[in-house]
């Protein structure tokens, strides 16, 4: 009996050592630590619908749906959820019909498919939209899209938005990759930013709303974090990973899928989907990687290593495939040049299979291509056979007109 009674003890002490140095590791407190710190202040006896999923925990892991629905000062009346569904686990072609959730008993909206905006009848009954999700810094990636478009919702409305803020996985400074194209707007490029932005949330929507890029705006309230600064990537705020996506499952999936997100849009290559890697794998049939990946070392892109691979998916479009290609290997994440080598693996697939990567593209994929990129430049520059460098180079007055633009909408210090 003594022995099973230490054990416990022994236990208890272990559990509680673990979460006291979780909740000690952790150096920033998020939006919504900050709104539950200040007792959901504003937002008191209002009716309240959320924009979220279950990857937007606090910063001891509860989630933010948990902390409105059991806060006995707002009445939560319905969630809003963005691509991939409340539980994050759903393709972007499920969970497009609303239903009931079955743990709140709250209508659930999904914003995607042919509802990519909350519509007049879905907000009848709000006071306030709430968007709390947890973003990975690359302007194809659609919760900030989701985000605008909801602002947009909610002014034409005449209802309130609330932005509780979060890290930008991928850090502040990093600004790099494809500019904006107006004629390529889509769900996958909403809003006038690069395609590596380097900015939060709140940062965004402060730009949204101060740059008029919706229709209507909300009287808009941010609530920033404490402690993050724009050099920190996500291992620096000593928070958990909660995958957003079947594909975005730990910290560094943000930078692979700013690498070669794009790169599955071709119907011959494979970007590591369907495999226990993705966005990590970039492969193709009939390659022969060793030659590949030797070819990408030779071009000997700084912070970065391309490692010889066979695969087969086990499931998608390739599944039980011999593919060819290699394994990305990022160095140090603070300094490597992510587009850069997205660009360069497509350019060496397209040198070993004869242009097909995006030669064969029919009229639809080439569409979708070039509104997923936001801009036709990419695709027909790399046809054109031109020099990575150069393509990179034309992005220059751009990037510096936009790092002038976000200054006044900066909301952390560098340092």
């Amino acid at each position: 009996m003594h022995r099973l009674i230490l054990f416990f003890c022994t236990l208890f002490i272990i559990i509680h050592s673990i979460h006291l140095d979780y909740l000690q590791a952790t150096v920033i407190d998020l939006g919504i630590d900050v709104l539950v710190e200040n007792h959901f202040h504003g937002l008191e006896g209002k009716k309240i619908g959320l924009i979220t999923n279950l990857s937007a925990v606090n910063k001891n892991g509860i989630s933010t749906l948990e902390l409105f629905y059991h806060c006995p000062q707002v009445n939560l009346v319905a969630i809003f959820t963005p691509e991939y569904g409340l539980y994050c686990m759903g393709s972007d072609k499920q969970n497009t019909a609303s239903y009931i959730d079955p743990y709140t008993n709250l209508p659930v909206y999904p914003l995607q498919g042919e509802t990519l905006k909350p519509t007049d009848d879905m907000l009848a009954n709000v006071d306030v939209l709430v968007f709390d999700l947890q973003d990975i810094g690359t302007r194809s990636f659609t919760f900030l899209s989701t985000m605008g478009l909801a602002m947009e919702a909610a002014g034409e409305n005449g209802k309130e938005f609330y932005v509780l803020d979060r890290p930008n996985p991928l850090g502040g400074e990093r600004v790099e990759g494809m500019p904006f194209n107006n004629s390529f707007r889509s769900f996958y490029n909403e809003w006038d930013i690069p395609y590596i932005h380097g900015m939060t949330p709140c940062e965004i929507a402060g730009m949204i709303n101060g740059e008029n890029w919706i229709f209507k705006k909300p009287k808009l309230t941010l609530v920033p974090m404490k402690g993050w600064q724009r050099h920190m990537l996500w291992k620096d705020t000593g928070l958990p990973w909660f995958p957003l996506s079947p594909y975005l499952t730990d910290e560094e999936s943000p930078f692979y899928f700013a690498i070669s997100s794009f790169l599955g849009l071709s119907p011959v290559l494979n970007n590591g989907i369907g495999t226990a890697l993705p966005y990590k794998l970039v492969g193709a049939q009939k390659i022969d990687p060793f030659t590949f990946a030797r070819n990408m070392n030779k071009r000997k892109i700084p912070f970065c290593y391309f490692r010889p691979v066979f695969y087969w998916p086990f499931f998608g479009k390739f599944q039980g495939k011999t593919l060819g290609g290699c394994q990305i290997y990022i160095k140090d994440f603070s300094k490597v040049k992510l587009v850069e080598i997205g660009l360069s693996l497509l350019q060496e697939m397209m040198t070993e299979l004869n242009q097909d990567p995006l030669a064969s593209l029919t009229a639809e994929q080439l569409e979708f291509f070039d509104r997923y990129c936001g801009t036709d430049e990419i695709r027909k520059e790399l046809l054109s056979g031109k020099r990575i460098q150069a393509i990179v180079d034309n992005w220059i007055p751009y990037l510096e007109n936009f790092r002038e633009k976000r200054k006044k909408y900066l909301l952390y210090p560098s340092d």
